[in-house]
């Protein structure tokens, strides 16, 4: 029997735990048929988990990570958050080894002494996350762990100790070495296709018939990263209209009496979409590895494409609007545009007149060049992840997605950010070094191009 000892805790061995070992003892865990119908309580899993941190073997390991994945999927809500405090309170560094090696390193300053210090130094639960990832179907259940885990940061802040671990092994395990990129048509899985039309986050597909309008026509493109540990679960997808020109509004691609055109005869390929579909993955960076590796495979595939663009969603400038509006003093909005607007019921934009449309222009050029963050950043996050690959703000365009949620987000405004192979290097650095906003010069134009004196030294 395991002692006290060599399960690291002063803890009682429960029946179950005592019943699990005597089997893989015993040699009779593949009669077991999985985990031959025992259940632990939640008691057990912490002790499951130090028995597999103890465990040198790999047939007894893959059994025991599988055993408390299962039984954490299982677990009620309320079960599984007392867990995620078990691995916060008792699973984290271990505070006298750490102790040990920086004595040790600094009496001797040797390189093994650094690598002992290196490992002390690292919480118990980012190996025990390692070992769980050993069981069939361990990347996906710990995904689906860390969605649990951001669901609780907002009540429970110091979980974000555990996050970080996630984060640090997930940055690892699906860096782009491991990703393959698949190109979704009408012909892909039927269950491929039906996370496609889930998992949408931008422009909703409302049935089968309008997800196979967006990636069966020949100028119509999909494409989506994978990983083999999770080779039906699509993690980002994109979706491309080729056309002859850069579009500027979303009817012209969603626009069911459209002609398409040949894809060989494009010369502009529009971005119109980009989806992350694990919430388990979120701060994962997938988005500009996978526009850039598209870029790449459509230039291959189609030599004539010479433009790149987005059209890109505003998601922030409604409320940052509402709130320019509403500000005693004078901030990024002229006196005369503040006046055009204020009052106005912009979501109405079959009422906007030209003066109106044309106060809004402005003020969406004011958001998307001027509005920062505390550190400098924009403050739109599309703004922010685009500028941030390298991209240019090339165009803005009035009421180019009438959809309700458009409306609400952004009275409708989208915007084109221009991907040039042979600028994005420059204009990441200009951003990255700078907070420098690229933008094309019809765009800076935009931007108070009738303020006065008086405003100019406001600001």
């Amino acid at each position: 029997m395991w002692s006290q000892t060599r399960l690291g805790r002063r803890l009682e061995i429960s029946s179950f735990v005592a019943d699990f070992i005597q089997a893989l003892t015993d040699r009779r865990w593949p009669s077991l048929g999985g985990t031959g119908g025992l259940t632990p309580k939640e008691a057990d899993l912490g002790q499951i988990c130090e028995l597999l941190l103890s465990r040198r073997g790999e047939v007894s390991g893959v059994a025991l990570a599988s055993l408390l994945l299962d039984a954490y999927a299982k677990a009620t809500p309320e079960s599984q958050n007392a867990f995620l405090r078990t691995l916060l309170d008792g699973f984290g560094v271990d505070r006298d080894a750490l102790a040990q090696a920086i004595t040790t390193y600094a009496a001797t300053g040797e390189a093994s002494a650094a690598g002992n210090l290196h490992k002390a130094a690292e919480p118990r639960r980012q190996e025990l996350f390692r070992r769980l990832n050993m069981a069939p179907g361990g990347t996906r259940a710990l995904v689906r762990m860390r969605e649990h885990v951001l669901s609780r940061l907002v009540q429970e802040p110091e979980l974000a100790a555990v996050d970080d671990d996630f984060v640090h092994l997930f940055s690892s395990w699906f860096n782009r070495g491991f990703l393959t990129l698949e190109a979704i048509d009408w012909h892909t899985p039927a269950n491929i296709l039906e996370k496609i039309i889930r998992y949408e986050a931008v422009h909703e597909i409302t049935d089968w018939d309008e997800l196979r309008r967006r990636v069966e026509p020949r100028d119509r493109r999909c494409f989506a990263f994978f990983h083999p540990q999770m080779p039906d679960e699509p993690l980002i997808f994109v979706e491309v209209a080729l056309a002859g020109q850069i579009i500027t509004s979303m009817d012209a691609v969603l626009d069911v009496g459209r002609e398409s055109i040949a894809a060989e005869d494009a010369s502009t390929a529009v971005f119109y979409s980009i989806s992350n579909c694990q919430n388990g993955l979120k701060g994962i960076s997938f988005g500009n590895l996978l526009i850039k590796q598209v870029v790449t495979d459509l230039k291959q595939e189609l030599p004539n494409l010479r433009t790149f663009v987005t059209l890109s969603p505003v998601p922030g400038f409604a409320d940052w609007l509402r709130e320019e509006l509403g500000q005693n003093s004078l901030r990024m909005i002229s006196i005369e545009d503040r006046e055009v607007l204020t009052g106005k019921d912009l979501l109405k934009h079959e009422e906007h007149d030209a003066e109106v449309r044309r106060a809004l222009l402005r003020a969406a050029a004011a958001y998307l060049l001027s509005a920062k963050r505390g550190d400098g950043r924009p403050l739109d996050p599309v703004a922010r992840f685009h500028l941030g690959n390298g991209a240019r703000l090339e165009r803005i365009n009035l009421l180019a997605d009438k959809s309700a949620r458009a409306m609400r987000q952004s009275f409708g405004v989208m915007v084109n950010y221009l991907y040039e192979p042979r600028m994005i290097e420059e204009n990441h650095e200009r951003f990255a070094e700078n907070g420098e906003v690229v933008a094309s010069p019809e765009t800076r134009k935009l931007f108070r191009p009738d303020r006065t004196e008086s405003e100019k030294a406001i600001m």
